[in-house]
């Protein structure tokens, strides 16, 4: 199940403001009709909340209500998952990068740490899953917590309460998506390229040169795949991107991932395959287009369509 952030939003400025849902939903449209619907509707919210004087920067949020732009979050969240930190290469700049998955009561949501002081918290072991972490000054990109230098992450002993692992939702439709929207949409695979391979550590998933990992040293490296497609749902084609186990959920075996010969028969199969995908939105920096970045594929549940669609009727 997935929930909507822009609802969350305007509940928390309706709150806020003391002013009804509905009364924020009219000022958000009419902020977007004087912006030519260049802005999002998370976007025109914000712009409100500033206009009435509500300034989420000082405040704590829930994770239900955060939204794209956002620059100084401030949240609490219990760790669901923490991934191996990762090294990168960009422009000539080197670098760490590490992920863990936060949740509370109203959604559940990536952070990124970028720097140096708050990566060797994962790399030294002081956080845990099941840890609560206050997170202060982050900024929401990509549907994502991005926490640099400026930002700060501790542990709290606030207690949360049952958590929730639905998804924030911005989009359904694929001609709809913008970059830091999290996408849900029934489409069909019209396209499917060959898998790009690539190596990394298997004890902390940095990329291995030589059969050598700048933490590990030599090691056997852990063969990961990337896949291409481009999905059509009847309003947009889309470019998008599956990785590693997620490539699984699309019905191929790892001997399929990583045989050209078995790929390409798998391949035709999946041509013209209807699923429900869902993910991140994202720029692609380097060829400056919309990206949409997969984490979950489930079919279609026929059943469920044809009673809600009947119900409606």
């Amino acid at each position: 199940m997935f929930v909507d952030t822009y609802t969350h939003l305007i509940e928390r400025i309706a709150a806020s403001a003391k002013l009804s849902v509905d009364d924020i939903g009219r000022r958000v449209e009419a902020k977007r009709a004087k912006l030519s619907g260049l802005v999002s509707r998370e976007g025109a919210a914000q712009i409100v909340a500033a206009e009435l004087g509500i300034n989420f920067e000082k405040e704590r949020m829930k994770l239900g209500e955060l939204a794209q732009g956002m620059r100084r979050a401030n949240v609490i969240g219990k760790v669901l998952e923490i991934f191996p930190v990762r090294s990168y290469n960009k422009n000539g700049k080197e670098g760490k990068v590490a992920n863990l998955v936060i949740a509370d009561e109203t959604s559940q949501v990536r952070v990124v740490l970028w720097d140096a002081n708050h990566i060797a918290l994962i790399e030294q072991g002081k956080i845990h899953t099941g840890d609560v972490l206050e997170i202060t000054n982050a900024g929401v990109r990509n549907g994502e917590l991005h926490l640099s230098s400026f930002g700060d992450i501790r542990q709290s002993k606030e207690p949360i309460g049952e958590i929730n692992l639905t998804v924030l939702i911005g989009a359904s439709k694929l001609k709809d998506a913008k970059p830091g929207q999290r996408l849900q949409t029934r489409a069909f695979v019209v396209q499917v390229f060959d898998p790009r391979y690539f190596e990394v550590c298997p004890d902390c998933g940095r990329k291995v040169i030589d059969e050598a990992c700048a933490t590990h040293g030599k090691i056997t490296p852990k063969r990961r795949a990337l896949l291409n497609l481009v999905l059509d749902d009847g309003t947009e084609s889309l470019r998008c991107v599956l990785f590693g186990e997620h490539i699984l959920k699309l019905g191929f075996s790892e001997e399929e991932i990583f045989s050209l010969e078995l790929f390409n028969v798998k391949k035709s199969m999946l041509l013209g395959e209807e699923k429900v995908f869902a993910g991140n939105v994202r720029q692609n920096t380097l060829y400056n287009t919309v990206e949409f970045t997969i984490d979950s594929v489930e079919e279609v549940k026929f059943d469920e369509l044809i009673a809600a669609f009947e119900k409606k009727a």
